[in-house]
């Protein structure tokens, strides 16, 4: 429901149409939030037919129509519920490549090394992505920080890892 929080507590501020939605997103939240445009404009499909946002056509010009999305009370109801859920809720964050790592010592070192090289070229990139993004008043900022940190915490951990298997101490 993390999405549909985000999508709703936007819509707050003033009705949106889906593309000022999604460049809202990509601008001020990309490098930390992943939600593309497909999957955005399918929950708000799925919010107007529960009733959380009203949707209606507005034309401009020769442009073809678009949808504008607004709130309704129903769907600030829904926000209202869904901020204390989520504030209230832990979820350990799912890290999907670690099953690999059970594994590490049945690659020799010297090709376990480059590949955990790339990864941390990925993990350093995404990184300075998240640092790069545009400072934010209030607690949206909050978001990015709690990437960034998580992601400082990936890169040292990793350094750790790489500096363990070059010393020939695989972890065990």
């Amino acid at each position: 429901m993390e999405r549909e929080l985000l999508l709703l507590g936007l819509l707050r501020s003033h009705e949106m149409h889906g593309y000022q939605l999604n460049e809202l997103i990509d601008r001020h939240l990309g490098a930390s939030i992943q939600l593309t445009k497909p999957t955005a404009y399918r929950l708000l499909g799925k919010m107007e037919t529960d009733g959380w946002v009203t949707c209606r056509e507005e034309q401009e010009g020769n442009r073809p129509p678009r949808r504008v999305y607004g709130i309704t009370a129903e769907g600030e109801g829904a926000f209202q519920r869904l901020l204390r859920e989520s504030l209230s809720d832990y979820r350990p964050a799912e890290l999907r490549s670690d099953i690999s790592l059970a594994f590490l010592d049945l690659l020799p070192v010297e090709e376990a090394l480059p590949l955990l090289g790339t990864r941390r070229a990925a993990i350093e990139s995404r990184l300075q992505a998240v640092q790069a993004s545009d400072q934010h008043h209030g607690s949206f900022q909050l978001v990015i920080d709690h990437q960034a940190h998580h992601l400082a915490a990936e890169l040292a951990w990793l350094d750790q890892v790489i500096t363990r298997l070059e010393s020939g101490h695989e972890g065990h």
